[in-house]
């Protein structure tokens, strides 16, 4: 899948997701840090790529508004890098390129 990583999500995450197949643009390797979240959808949306974020609330409120974009993957922080890679490269399976909005949750503690 091709992705385009927000600003402050995990560089380690973006890596373990190159490493299971997927194409991970993030945004400080396009130069365009510092932009706001629509603009961000937006040259995601440009390129092909679906989004990959921590910032939920923001782009799941642009996809209900009807804004353009090739999907939407949010995902609470986890200190499990490896973890959360798995589990979003697990929730993409199936998923062509589309206007969908999904989420990627920590796993309950024991």
């Amino acid at each position: 899948m091709q992705l385009y990583a927000d600003e402050d999500f995990a560089l380690p995450v973006v890596e373990d997701l190159r490493r299971l197949g997927h194409d991970v643009l993030t945004v400080q390797e396009d130069g365009r840090t510092s932009i706001p979240d629509p603009d961000v959808l937006a040259r995601a949306h440009s390129l092909g790529r679906a989004v990959l974020t921590y910032n939920r609330r923001h782009f799941e409120r642009l996809h209900r508004q009807g804004a353009a974009h090739s999907g939407i993957l949010s995902a609470t922080r986890d200190s499990d890098f490896p973890g959360l890679a798995a589990r979003i490269h697990a929730r993409l399976a199936g998923l062509s390129p589309g206007r969908w909005c999904v989420r990627v949750n920590r796993p309950s503690s024991p």
